[in-house]
């Protein structure tokens, strides 16, 4: 366990980190199905602090796996007993997502042991695999024994957080410390050691996949929105609309999200990966969000649910929102270059969103506001389909000679 060479052509995903991926479709599912029910039940602002922070944890969960993997993945028995433990890990932490949920509802105090619980695992599997790498790669076992000590004394002060069970505003103080110091660590460790040999398509690739699973959610979403309908009513001109709906959601952050040229870029700038790294988070909420608030549509469509239409519409269009201003920031960020055309981009999408978002205030039905909520993605992909394309390649030729200044 020397390191993977980072220059490796044709790096791909193994398919244990596809096995692994799949434990974050639970975590992901079980946080939008909580943030739909409280929404729909009169329970957005728990419900949306309790989502923030578990789709942070999840995220942070699985950058810890693919970093260490994009470096050392040596696929011997070890490794793959470890991922093993750590894959146990996630499906512990996504059983303990309905508990965190409804404590902040309740609004006594945090329960958050169950989550605590599945990250100890994790990080026992990954301390190990950190002790080995400092064992076997001379070269870089300093940041290797300062990778485990910095994950062991962070786990440590989640645990000594969740013994507490303190109120939920003093919780957030100190989680907010928390992962502010889980976020700056690796930074300042790759700085003040050799770095690891992370492989910059690779990681372009991992997080892309874990897009394209986040965007599951849309599809469950869409699904669960239309059986209501189907139950309630039958077939009819809404419930198509509504599948055209979320297909045309799911498809247009998908376009939207892959027009970044993130491999060829982090190859040539590693420098920059920690901004693109930490924007993916928010980016990954959105995502989530946006299936959950389809499911909030499904609760209106039962007909059983506190939530108006306009509700369930804004449910959708406020993670779509965030998602279009997250992912132009991305590219900005990783690019180096500020187009005034992605403001105009951004900002007819935000017009188009906020139509959609007033038919269903002004009685219209709910599957005419959320087919104008999808035009939204659309924007950016005939935007960049049309004019933007041409932008991106100036940039990206602008990006590619371009020195990094040192850090």
């Amino acid at each position: 366990m020397v390191g993977r060479d980072p220059d490796q052509p044709h790096r791909a995903s193994t398919p244990l980190e596809l096995l692994f991926d799949l434990a974050f479709v639970v975590s992901f599912g079980q946080a939008a199905d909580q943030l739909a029910h409280a929404i729909a039940f009169g329970h957005a602002s728990s419900g949306a602090i309790a989502f923030v922070f578990v789709v942070a944890a999840t995220c942070w969960a699985w950058v810890n796996f693919s970093w260490f993997a994009s470096a050392y993945d040596t696929d011997d028995w070890f490794y793959r007993i470890a991922t093993m433990v750590q894959l146990t890990g996630v499906v512990v932490f996504a059983l303990g997502i309905p508990a965190f949920f409804a404590s902040l509802e309740e609004g006594a105090h945090v329960d958050n042991a169950v989550l605590v619980a599945g990250y100890v695992v994790m990080r026992i599997a990954l301390i190990g695999q950190w002790l080995r790498v400092a064992r076997q790669d001379h070269l870089r076992r300093t940041t290797a024994l300062r990778y485990a000590a910095f994950v062991g004394g962070a786990q440590v002060g989640w645990v000594v957080l969740a013994l507490f069970a303190l109120q939920p505003a003093l919780f957030f103080i100190f989680a907010v410390a928390l992962f502010a110091t889980e976020f700056v660590g690796p930074v300042l460790l790759e700085r003040s050691a050799e770095g690891t040999p992370w492989h910059p398509e690779h990681i372009a690739e991992r997080y892309g996949l874990l897009a394209i699973i986040s965007l599951g959610e849309g599809i469950f979403g869409t699904v669960a929105a239309v059986s209501s309908l189907v139950q309630a009513v039958g077939w009819s001109l809404e419930a198509a609309i509504v599948v055209l709906t979320g297909v045309m959601l799911t498809f247009g952050l998908w376009w939207s999200y892959f027009i970044t040229p993130s491999g060829i870029v982090l190859r040539r700038h590693r420098g920059r990966v920690h901004a693109w790294n930490y924007s993916h988070i928010p980016l990954y909420a959105s995502i989530v969000a946006t299936g959950a608030g389809l499911h909030v549509a499904a609760y209106v469509l039962e007909g059983n649910a506190s939530a108006s239409i306009a509700d369930a519409v804004l449910a959708v269009a406020v993670p779509i929102l965030l998602f279009t201003v997250t992912l132009i920031a991305m590219y900005t960020l990783l690019l180096r270059t500020f187009d005034p055309f992605h403001v105009l981009l951004a900002v007819v999408a935000t017009v188009v969103l906020a139509i959609g978002v007033g038919t269903s205030f002004a009685g219209a039905p709910l599957g005419i506001s959320l087919i104008l909520v999808a035009l939204s993605p659309a924007v950016i992909v005939v935007g960049f389909e049309t004019i933007g394309h041409r932008h991106q390649a100036d940039a990206l030729a602008v990006t590619l000679i371009t020195q990094e200044r040192p850090s």
